[in-house]
């Protein structure tokens, strides 16, 4: 059985588009409000990661290296364990400790960053960085 990775080819798009997944088929049937969201959500998050790299480019992850090596992708990746402990000690101070709303960001912000950055870690490991 072929997974989604094996079967689909990126099309400009829609990575989806006629996919006969049963998971996919089954939430979109069983929980459509869920899914539409969820998609809805990608895009968004999509949206800006588009916008911040034409801002930053690639280097602010690579920490200026080329991602060749095994230790120039642990530097990066240690980076962005960085980035999500920020991340998550704000939420923790925020929300855990003091049950109180944020004074200069939204929180939502922060579970934005988690879910991409948790994307881009996945992209410095499968080597596709900045190409």
């Amino acid at each position: 059985m072929k997974t989604i990775k094996e079967s689909s080819k990126y099309k400009k798009g829609d990575l989806y588009k006629g996919s006969k997944d049963k998971a996919i088929a089954y939430i979109e049937e069983h929980y459509p409000e869920t899914a539409k969201e969820f998609q809805q959500i990608q895009f968004e998050q999509w949206h800006t990661f588009c916008k911040k790299q034409m801002d930053y480019g690639p280097s602010n992850i690579s920490m200026g290296t080329s991602l060749v090596s095994e230790d120039e992708k642990r530097l990066s990746l240690v980076g962005l364990i960085v980035r999500i402990n920020d991340k998550i000690q704000r939420l923790m101070n925020l929300i855990v400790k003091h049950n109180r709303e944020a004074q200069n960001e939204p929180t939502i912000d922060a579970f934005k960053d988690l879910s991409v950055y948790g994307i881009i870690a996945q992209i410095v490991q499968n080597g596709k960085w900045g190409k």
